[in-house]
This record gives C-alpha cells, structure tokens and sequence, in this order.
C-alpha cells in the first residue's frame, strides 16, 4: 500500500469528512513536510483559518487513538501524528509507537499560529537545512529587531520530531559555547567527559557519544565566527545540522538565508495578529502607514503592539503622531549618542514604551542593561525585605507587559540587544549612573567570592549562569572595582575554568588579573603576590613548569617582604614552589623548603591544622620519591590521623590519604599492610560518592593490582572486571582509564598464561591510547611496553 493510500485508509477508519481528509491527506504527503500550512491551504483553494480548523478537527479525532496529541501545541501535534503513522504503516496495522523524548533547550517562543509574515523564509530555511551542513540566518545591512533569533526559535519548534538526536541552543554571547555543550550534553544524556582533558577532547568524546538520530545545533547571535562558532563545530557528519543567526554577513561559502524587514503585506498581517482586529479596521489606512513608519520591523511591531495593549483608547491616528513626535526627538540624541543608531522605527517605540515605564520600572531596566547578553538570573523571591521584593516583581511585570524583557523559565530572563543598547543609553543619562555600576559590580564580586579554587560539579552548575555577567564586569567595568575587590572577578573566572580542567580558558583571565593589578596597585601590593602565585599554580597544573617557576619566585619573595618571613601565606608560597620542584623532580631543592613551610605552620598555626596535615602528606611523596620509605610511611601515619581529627572518618581527603599509604606499602612489598587500607579506601569512596563513580573504579583498580601481585588472581580478574565495567559506564569506551584497566586485565591473563584473551585486550588498549592522548604520551609508551613484554613472553 502506498503512503497517500494508506493516509486516505486511516481517514476512513477515524470517521473525516470529505473536508478533513482533503486537509490531511495532503499536510501529511511526504512532499510537503516542509510546507506552510498557509502555503497548503492555498494549494487546497482554501484560507488559512478554515485548513487551521480542518486539521484542529483531524487531530481531535486522532487522539482518540493517539491520546500524547492531546498534549502537544499545533506543531507539535503534527509531528507526533505523523511519528504515529509512520509506526503503524511500517510495523502494521497494530503498531502503536512510544514518541521518544527529544531533548532540548529551545528558548521560549510566540505560538506558532501567531508566528506570521515569515511562511517563505521558514520553508526555504527548512530546504536549505537539508542540502547543506550549516546555514546562516544573516540580517540584511546588519539590521537589528528583524526576528533572526524568532525564525530560527520557530523552525526548531516546528521540526523538533525530525531532530531526534535532540535540539542544542547555544548562545554566542553566553558562557563559552564550548562549555554549553558539554552541559547540554552533561545534563541531558549524563556525559561526562573527564576533567583532566582539554575542552576539544572533551566535545570530540560528546560527539562520538552523542544520542542516535539528527541533531540541529543552533548558535544565536553569532558575532564572531572563527572564536564563537569554529572551534566548536561537530565532526563532518550527516547526523549534525548547524544553524547560525547574526547581524555580520559571512564568507559566502556558508549558506545563508538573508532576512530583511517585512514585506508591507506581511507587516500588516503581523500587526493584526497582534492589535485587535476592530482597532485596526476603524482606521486600516492609518494601521498601514504605521507599518511604514516602523520600518516593516518584526520587533517595532511587537514594542507598539504591547503600548496599544496598555492604551486602549488610543487611536491609531494618535499613535501614528506620538511615533513621529519620537521621530524628531531621536534625530537630535542620535546626532551626540552614538548608542542610539540603530533602525527608524525601533528607536520610536523604545521611547514611547519607555514612557509608560514608571520610575522603578525604568530603574531596574538601567540595572539590566549592566548585564551581559545572556540569561540574567532573576531569583526575586531571594529578596529578603517583603518591600523591595515587591517593587522588583512590578519592575520584572511592567517590563514584561512591554516586551521589554523577555522571560526564558522560572526565575531567568533575557534583554534584546536592541533594548538593552537603549536601557544603557538610558542610564548613562543618570545624574547617578557611576553610583548604578559600581553597586552592580559590587554584587557581581560577591558571586565570585563564592567560587571556590576547587570547585565541585554542583557549583559548576550553580555558577554557570553568573559568568557571563561576572566576565562583563571584569571586562566593562573593572574601573568600578574597588581596590580591596579589583581581583575578585578574574580569580573567580580562572578557578571556575580552571576547577573544571579548562586551563586555556582559565589561562587569559589569571593573566589579565596580573596586569590589572600592576596597573591599578603598584608593584608592591599584597594582591599582585596572589595574583602571580594564583597563575604559576595554573602552569605547574599544565606542565609548564619553566614558566610557573618564576611567577612562585616573584611571589615568594614578595610575600616575605609585605608580611615578613613569619606568615601562614608565606608558608603556602614555601609550600607551591616545593611542589613544583617535586614535580620536576628536582627532590633536593625541594625538601628544605616543605621542612621550612611544615615548621612555620607548626609554629604560627599550631600542630592541629589542615595545612599541617598537608605539609606532612606532601613531604611523604617526596620521600616515597627518593627512596626513604620509614620517612614516608611515618608522615603518611601523621597526616592520617591529624586529619582523622580534623575532618572525622567520613572526608574524601581520608580515603586519599589511606589510598596513598597503601599505595606505599603496596610499593615496598607489604601487601598485608595495604589490603585493609585500599578496602576502606574503597568502601569510605562509595558511600560518600556512591558507587558509580571514576574514583570507585580507581580503587577497584588499586585492590585488583594488589591481589595479582600476591598471585590471587581469581580475586584480581573479578574487580579488574567490576573496574573495566564501571569506567566504560561512566567515561565511554574510548577512554584513558579504560585502557589503563584493559592493559592491566590484559597483565593478568599473561602472568596466568592466557594469552589468547591478553593479546585483544592489550590492543584495546594500545588503540585507545594512541587515539586519544598521541603516540608519544607516557602512558601510550607504557601500554606498548607491557604489549610488547607481553608478545616476547607469549611467542618465545
């Protein structure tokens, strides 16, 4: 049977008259899923409202059958119906389909049967998504308020059920898009992509895992191509289409949809989708000259129509003369604002919206515009004073009501560029304006003052919508700072970025606060010590231990002159520029400086302290290093039960603490010794982390290497097993600790003389590691040493 018999079969069978199976038939053909249905009902000889109509009645019947239509907004029931009878057409005739859950994070958007004037360009932008990879929704002369972000809002609504592989909205002028996707992808399909890879390691393990079906990946706002867009492209696949809006022309390699104003056609029937249709017909002439003198502005429209909604006695003819009013009034500003050139038009209806405003309004629309061009989080009801909340919530109401702001979800809010280009210029009239930025950029520290060096994946989360808002203020308004909090800002940037492994993004922040320091403070301020010691401990993280070592230098001896050789901090610059020493293996340069820190820490803060205990556990590796295992195993014991003390048993720095002195013991042969500590190490991880975590596995690992060692290889095959399973899980299949895992499963099946079995394990292994970290990295050498060993010992 043929699809469009099948279609005339199932309308039978669900009772359409002759009319609504005219109207279905043809919206559920093949050929015409791209089709408006205006374009349709013109094919049918009929208008839009009556096929409108036919189908709200198709449905109705449908979901009978099909009860998930009753649920779903127009588009939305469309594509499940047609999801449904797919199903029943190629599965038979008892086929009744689960809709898969398609996840997203589209921003709000107007109904669809609201979204008019734009039929064309959504059936082209449709087409050209099918033949080409990218494509650019492009304002025509740059053009701001013609709806790029709305058309392409609208066409990812509208043909959600074809991307089942999910739609990612990424916004441009947000937090690093590279990061929005690792959330997107994080939240949506648990990926989590570990945290000692670099961010484009991390989106190439997002793709390879990324759900099946096709995937619209939308970039709005795109001002930069090469930095917001490129770097962050998925692989060449047909899986993936990319769609861009921006007010920039592209090379035009890149297909592009160009959006220009209205048609005047249109823009009347837009205006009468918005303003009641008795207003517009008493004075139509007037309503088309409106039209013009707005430009054919999608967003103008929009302004005008939410300042008749509060008018309503307002005719039209008056209206027409407050815009021309405005007209002359903006030509004068325009001349000495360079804020205000933007489109005839906008500007008008800003003014008169802006009019209707009343002073609180207006104030927190000044307050907004400090923000960055990304979702402000708005949590009122956080305000503890009852007044103020409620002066905040008629602000958010009246600015609404204007289409002033546009709300996103539950306590989160956006501001169009245009408008908050206006509520700038707005507030830089303010007699207090320097008063308004320095109290933003003040609340803005006190955020970053939240973020800790190390921060977990819940204040990842939590922080992700402040740091936009925090990088505008340092990068916009750092002259409002004041010199107790200049630094605040860019700390906070680095460690979010650098707490996450995301060293190249954490890097420009950790510089930038050096210089501003300098160039604010002087050379001799406490601050430009943190500031150096705060880069250096990024550049030892990443190896680059020549250049950390004279930025801990520089801190070091600045810390001893500002606060004297008998000072906590000083004991921490000690203690850094040890580490790095260790690290580079440079052992004797290294421990007169722990032993200095371990003793000025004893002395100025006691025996009984955290740093004490970190002291004792970092000279403890270094002895490990060097041979002096009585020395190590003595600090281990020190360290253990200081912090046993000072944080109880159940503190994750315990079980690294047990974890290294097994490890210790584990080293020098005492396997007696060790088991006992790696099994609380094990136990003490999955109850404070549950047992579907990387570091659950580790210690599976770390007891599994053990029992091989003292020949209990049944023991040793089981957690190997639990281990290998658990990293899959957790990190995917091409991952570095998978291959650690394989390659020490592949050990044991050769010391136990299967090698049948070692040998594919062994090539995982090799295979994953020259894939993700290179050929030449230590653990790739590694892995193709012990496969080498492996094939002497098995082919001898």
């Amino acid at each position: 049977m043929q699809w469009a018999d099948f279609l005339a079969n199932e309308a039978a069978i669900h009772g359409l008259s002759p009319e609504q199976t005219a109207a279905f038939v043809e919206r559920l053909k093949t050929e015409n899923s791209g089709k408006s249905e205006a374009k349709l009902a013109s094919e049918l000889n009929i208008g839009a409202a009556a096929f409108k109509k036919r189908m709200t009645e198709v449905y109705d019947k449908f979901a009978q059958s099909y009860p998930e239509l009753a649920t779903s907004e127009s588009r939305g029931k469309l594509e499940k119906l047609r999801a449904c009878l797919r199903a029943k057409y190629n599965g038979g005739q008892d086929a009744h389909p689960t809709i898969k859950e398609i996840y997203e994070n589209i921003p709000p958007a107007v109904p669809f049967e609201k979204f008019v004037g734009r039929e064309a360009e959504l059936e082209e932008l449709h087409q050209q998504l099918q033949t080409s990879r990218q494509v650019a929704i492009v304002a025509v002369a740059g053009m701001g308020g013609v709806g790029k972000t709305e058309l392409a809002t609208q066409y990812a609504k509208q043909h959600l059920q074809k991307y089942q592989g999910g739609v990612c909205w990424l916004s441009a002028q947000g937090i690093d898009v590279g990061i929005q996707i690792l959330r997107f992808a994080q939240l949506k399909f648990k990926l989590i992509a570990p945290d000692d890879w670099e961010l484009a390691d991390r989106l190439r393990y997002c793709w390879q895992n990324w759900q099946q079906g096709e995937v619209l990946l939308v970039f709005d706002d795109v001002t930069d191509y090469k930095t917001q867009v490129q770097p962050y492209l998925p692989p060449e696949s047909p899986q993936f289409k990319v769609l861009l809006t921006t007010r920039l022309g592209f090379d035009r390699t890149l297909p592009q949809l160009s959006l220009g104003v209205l048609k005047p056609l249109a823009a009347m029937k837009l205006l009468k989708s918005l303003v009641d249709r008795e207003r517009l017909k008493s004075e139509p002439w007037v309503a088309r000259k409106i039209c013009k003198f707005l430009g054919y502005l999608p967003l103008a429209l929009e302004l005008v129509r939410r300042y008749l909604d509060t008018m309503p006695d307002l005719s039209l003819e008056k209206l027409l003369k407050r815009l021309e009013k405005k007209r002359l009034e903006y030509e004068a500003i325009a001349k000495a604002n360079p804020l205000m050139r933007y489109q005839y038009g906008v500007a008008e209806a800003f003014a008169l919206s802006w009019e209707q405003l009343d002073e609180n309004a207006q104030g927190v629309g000044c307050w907004l515009s400090l923000y960055a061009l990304a979702d402000i989080p708005l949590y009122v009801e956080a305000i503890e004073d009852d007044d103020e909340q409620e002066l905040w919530k008629k602000a958010i109401a009246e600015l609404r009501k204007l289409h002033l702001i546009q709300w996103q979800s539950k306590g989160i809010y956006q501001l169009h560029p245009l408008i908050r280009q206006f509520f700038q210029m707005k507030l830089d009239e303010l007699s207090n304006a320097d008063e308004v930025k320095t109290a933003f950029a003040a609340q803005m520290v006190e955020v970053a003052q939240t973020i800790s060096q190390q921060p977990n994946r819940e204040d990842i989360l939590n922080l992700t919508l402040a740091i936009p808002h925090i990088a505008e203020v340092a990068t916009y308004l750092s002259q409002y700072l004041s010199d107790e909090d200049l630094i605040r800002p860019f700390t906070g940037l680095g460690w979010f970025y650098q707490g996450q492994g995301l060293y190249q993004q954490a890097e420009p922040w950790l510089q930038q606060c050096v210089k501003i320091a300098e160039n604010r403070l002087g050379l001799e301020h406490f601050d430009i010590a943190t500031s150096l010691n705060n880069l250096a401990e990024l550049y030892r993280y990443t190896g680059r231990y020549t250049e950390a070592e004279p930025l801990y230098l520089q801190a070091l001896e600045l810390s001893k002159y500002l606060l004297g050789d008998n000072h906590p901090i000083v004991a921490t610059s000690l203690n850094n520029l040890a580490e790095l020493y260790r690290y580079t293996g440079r052992y004797t340069e290294a421990e007169p400086l722990y032993l200095q820190a371990l003793e000025l820490r004893q002395r100025l803060l006691g025996d009984n302290h955290l740093d004490v205990a970190n002291s004792l556990s970092n000279l403890a590796l270094l002895y490990k290093s060097t041979g002096r295992y009585s020395e190590a195993e003595l600090f281990l014991q020190q360290a253990l039960e200081l912090k046993k003390d000072l944080l109880g048993d159940n503190h994750l720095d315990i079980a690294i603490n047990l974890n290294n002195l097994a490890g210790l013991y584990c080293f020098t042969g005492r396997y007696n010794e060790a088991e006992p500590l790696f099994q609380q190490a094990l136990e003490l991880r999955k109850r404070l982390l549950e047992d579907d975590h990387p570091d659950v596995a580790n210690s599976l690992n770390n007891l599994a290497v053990l029992y091989c060692s003292t020949g209990c290889h049944s023991k040793a095959e089981l957690l190997h097993l639990q281990a290998l399973e658990l990293w899959k899980r957790l990190l995917g299949d091409n991952h570095p600790d998978v291959a650690t895992s394989l390659n020490n499963l592949a050990g044991l099946y050769c010391s136990t003389g299967r090698f049948s079995e070692g040998k594919p394990l062994f090539e995982q292994a090799l295979a994953i590691c020259e894939r993700t970290l290179g050929v030449g990295h230590p653990d790739t050498i590694m892995v193709r040493g012990s496969y080498a060993r492996f094939l002497r010992k098995a082919y001898r």
